[in-house]
């Protein structure tokens, strides 16, 4: 879902892991909190190790703020706001970052955040209004999977209706919305579900970005274990491209979909409903593919 940052700017102050997404590649990254106040997720390797969750003091977060403003001005068109679930802070701290946000940078074009699905139905629609109103435009939630149990598995402490939920409060407070799937997450035993979950939910959100991952185990995560007992079996290539292949194929969304990510077999990418027809041809050409013309299953560290 993620990709760590390569953006450090002395005048910057971080605190443990920094990621992004990849389509924050060029944004100024301005941490507002530490860590993830859920980090469960067993796929998820990020923060098992620390720090422990925390939101940074508005004064800090506006004095990096300001020095950005003095120091990268010209180059700064997208901020976004890191670590694990932003959305967590109080709406009246996010309300006042985003507005001195816009007020030092009039001419920005995105601000944007990190939010699972529980923080957003917590804060509900009448809040996630006064921060679209206040700037945001942008969030990005992680979906993984429309499957309650494949949901429950993994930890991820939302349902599919809690998602869906979290995903109309979004649309209805007028932010774009950036909906993650992770390809395999069910494995081969719950494969058909966690596709035809995932279709049901996102039809019923129908987010402006579906952003795919494909499941790659990482160290230091709980989901290695079950895997390296055989509860979990890893899909092939193959088996991920079906899947690829189905979900879109089940699909009846406004969204953009985007593969931007080195987890993929393949980058296909394309709005819906009118490209689906080519993005489905791409996916049945690499499945004419041999499996071995893939990269192979590793376990990732980063």
């Amino acid at each position: 879902m993620i990709k760590i940052a390569d953006m450090n700017h002395s005048g910057l102050r971080y605190e443990g892991p920094i990621y992004r997404p990849p389509s924050e590649a060029n944004s100024l990254l301005v941490q507002a909190t530490v860590g993830c106040p859920h980090n469960r997720c067993t796929f998820c390797m990020v923060y098992k190790k620390g720090p422990k969750f925390r939101v940074r003091p508005v004064n800090e977060i506006k004095e990096d703020l300001l020095w950005a403003h003095r120091n990268l001005s010209d180059s700064v068109q997208t901020v976004f706001f890191p670590s694990g679930n932003t959305i967590v802070m109080k709406t009246d701290d996010l309300v006042e970052i985003f507005r001195y946000t816009q007020k030092l940078f009039p001419d920005i074009k995105r601000i944007t955040i990190y939010g699972s699905s529980q923080y957003i139905v917590k804060k509900g629609l009448k809040d996630m209004k006064k921060i679209a109103q206040a700037g945001l435009s942008r969030i990005h939630v992680g979906l993984e999977s429309g499957d309650d149990i494949v949901l429950k598995r993994v930890k991820k402490g939302s349902t599919k209706a809690t998602q869906i939920k979290a995903g109309t409060i979004v649309k209805k407070a007028g932010i774009e919305l950036s909906e993650y799937v992770i390809l395999g997450l069910g494995g081969k035993e719950r494969s058909k579900q966690h596709v035809k979950g995932t279709i049901d939910a996102l039809n019923e959100i129908d987010p402006d970005f579906i952003r795919l991952r494909t499941f790659l185990p990482k160290i230091n995560t709980p989901i290695l274990d079950v895997i390296k007992t055989g509860n979990f079996v890893i899909l092939s290539p193959h088996e991920i491209l079906k899947e690829t292949y189905d979900l879109i194929d089940g699909l009846h969304v406004q969204s953009t979909v985007m593969s931007d990510h080195y987890t993929n077999y393949i980058q296909i990418q394309g709005q819906l409903p009118m490209n689906k027809k080519r993005m489905l041809d791409d996916i049945t050409l690499a499945m004419e593919r041999d499996d071995s013309s893939f990269r192979r299953m590793y376990i990732g560290t980063a």
